[in-house]
């Protein structure tokens, strides 16, 4: 099972996007874990994930996020179009794309 972080300012628009992210892959018959959390908080479960996606709200935050996972998961910030139109279908192919699924 892949986990999934995704890190956002507050989270309300972020959870609409972990459920169509869940839904699609529920589509695929693929299991996934995706968490969403501030990046305030993201620090205690960043080791227990294989990607972190930003939203594009807070791609100002990537070097401190890498500097988290430490070259260890892939740090990806999230199209500002497929995040806009909430395509979490879209976003869960890239995901799997880039950890080689």
């Amino acid at each position: 099972m892949k986990r999934i972080l995704l890190v956002c300012a507050a989270g309300m628009s972020t959870s609409l996007l972990v459920n169509k992210m869940k839904a699609a892959a529920k589509e695929k018959g693929i299991e996934i874990n995706i968490d969403a959390l501030p990046v305030s908080e993201c620090s205690r479960v960043i080791d227990e994930v294989d990607i972190v996606l930003l939203g594009p709200q807070v791609r100002f935050q990537k070097p401190q996020v890498d500097a988290m996972v430490n070259g260890r998961i892939p740090v990806e910030v999230i199209d500002m179009r497929l995040y806009g139109t909430m395509n979490g279908k879209a976003i869960l192919e890239h995901v799997l794309e880039v950890l080689g699924v």
